[in-house]
């Protein structure tokens, strides 16, 4: 038989191809992807998307909980927040905070670093030294700084051999907000020192090596070489470090409890007094949102200023 009569023989079908299966290799991977980033899908949903979303209805409402109200007031907490009287000195707070303590920690960090990263004996035994406070509870750390810092704890004590006498440092003015900085200072540093350290580490040696025989000094070697290669690792660092600044709380509360007066007060902790312990939680919801703003626009900020200064980046 021929193959015309094969084609045109009664009874007979042409033969087709087969219709690809519907579970193919490539959905058996789609979902194989999204069983395992499902829970952090769901967790993301339900710690984050969603208290975020009830922040800004809240932020509509007037809610007291101990008088059980609840009705919805439109614009009238954020016109509250436009005439606070004690909100410009409380952003004051905040930026005298996340500024010092973003500049100290880093540039302390850095130093650190660079020390830590030459070749002598006992840089383990420091690198633990500096590192160890960050595993420490931080409500832990704040106690024990806050028995230290009175005006007749250990730092005064220390003082008084020398001859000096220091100041009640938790209760003036000046003093209180330079000493809750510190203490943070301190118990941070570590983390950026040592991913500062990891970045130093990770500079190629052929460049220094060829930049000493070009006769570059030790200022020209960091400013050209250390400083273009570790800027990746600077915009991270300042990128956490603007952020946690902003987010300060337990420091706050356990060393001065926003005082003397109202200079200690951050944002976080007016925020906390107006939700918490005044039970106005429509404005604190209204601080909450302003928060996310200044800590949204810093990092967007920082991120696209990482094109003039980061190398790599285009």
């Amino acid at each position: 038989m021929t193959e015309a009569d094969t084609e045109t023989a009664p009874g007979r079908e042409a033969s087709r191809p087969a219709r690809p299966s519907w579970w193919t290799a490539r959905r058996r991977d789609n979902l194989a992807g999204f069983l395992f980033a499902g829970p952090q899908l769901a967790g993301t949903l339900v710690f984050v998307l969603l208290p975020l979303g009830l922040m800004f209805w809240y932020s509509f409402h007037e809610w007291n909980v101990l008088a059980g109200g609840f009705r919805f007031t439109g614009a009238e907490n954020y016109e509250r927040l436009v005439q606070d009287p004690a909100l410009p000195g409380v952003l004051g707070a905040t930026a005298a905070f996340s500024v010092g303590l973003v500049a100290l920690n880093l540039s302390l960090a850095l130093v650190l670093a660079i020390l830590l990263d030459q070749k002598l004996r006992g840089t383990i035994l420091f690198r633990t030294i500096f590192f160890s406070p960050v595993a420490v509870t931080l409500v832990a750390w704040t106690i024990v700084w806050r028995f230290l810092l009175q005006d007749d704890g250990g730092i005064n004590g220390l003082l008084s051999v020398v001859g000096a006498e220091g100041p009640n440092w938790l209760r003036g003015e000046t003093t209180a907000m330079a000493a809750v900085i510190v203490v943070q200072v301190l118990k941070n540093v570590g983390l950026n020192m040592v991913l500062f350290l990891a970045a130093l580490q990770g500079v190629p040696k052929e460049l220094y090596e060829a930049s000493t025989i070009d006769g570059a000094g030790a200022w020209t070697r960091f400013r050209r070489i250390t400083m273009p290669m570790i800027s990746p690792t600077i915009l991270l660092t300042s990128i956490i470090t603007v952020v946690g600044s902003l987010q300060v709380f337990a420091q706050i509360d356990v060393l001065t409890k926003g005082g003397p007066g109202t200079s200690t007060t951050v944002l976080v902790y007016y925020l906390y007094q107006n939700a918490f312990q005044f039970h106005d939680f429509g404005y604190g919801a209204t601080l909450s949102v302003l928060l996310f703003a200044i800590v949204l626009v810093l990092t967007v900020i920082q991120w696209q200023m990482r094109r003039k200064w980061v190398v790599h980046e285009d």
